[in-house]
């Protein structure tokens, strides 16, 4: 084994990792630097705020290890040292499907336990909110869909469907991806912003 397999295998993603093993000049250093941290992900459900999320995360892997969606990935190095090793989910891959295991898993408090009831979970779930961009959804070009809204599993409380299922964000929405996941537009047209950004 050669020893950029052997980084790529000791710190997860190959892509990542061959990422920053490659010399990249002056300027575009900066760029990829700057595009990487602003990556786009989501904590699991009941996260604290990032700041003390990763104070106390202590990257013990249960989290991922209890997710029947396998949705929890954890970081290498493409965020910095100080979030390595903690746990994110990219929604268009693999969505939260709410099962709340993440939080009792935790040892420290780092997710937060929440009961697995449709209150504690709108009481207690910020990952993020669904923003749509009516410029590529179909709903909004004349096309019926309402996949998203389908996909929701907090139903109308997240989110409603108007003329032709033209999807309508509400307050109720938690940011746990599953409309981001199911969207069948290229690129989807609804997307989760972090609760952290």
């Amino acid at each position: 084994m050669n020893r950029r397999r052997f980084l790529c295998a000791a710190l997860g993603s190959t892509a990542s990792v061959l990422a920053l093993l490659t010399p990249i000049p002056g300027a575009a250093w900066a760029a990829r630097k700057v595009a990487t941290y602003r990556m786009r992900f989501l904590r699991p459900p009941g996260a604290l705020a990032e700041d003390e999320f990763l104070a106390r995360c202590i990257r013990c892997g249960k989290c991922s290890s209890v997710c029947p969606n396998n949705c929890i990935k954890y970081f290498g190095l493409e965020k910095g040292v100080s979030a390595m090793g903690t746990p994110y989910l990219i929604p268009r891959e693999q969505a939260c499907i709410l099962c709340m295991k993440c939080g009792n898993a935790c040892p420290t408090g780092a997710l937060k336990p929440i009961r697995r009831t449709r209150e504690d979970i709108l009481e207690n779930v910020r990952m993020g909110h669904a923003h749509v961009d009516e410029s590529l959804c179909l709903s909004f070009q004349g096309k019926t869909c309402g996949v998203c809204a389908r996909a929701c599993p907090l139903g109308k409380v997240a989110i409603t469907v108007g003329y032709l299922e033209q999807p309508h964000v509400q307050s109720g929405c938690i940011g746990c991806g599953l409309c981001e996941r199911s969207c069948i537009q290229m690129p989807q047209a609804i997307r989760i912003i972090p609760s952290y950004s």
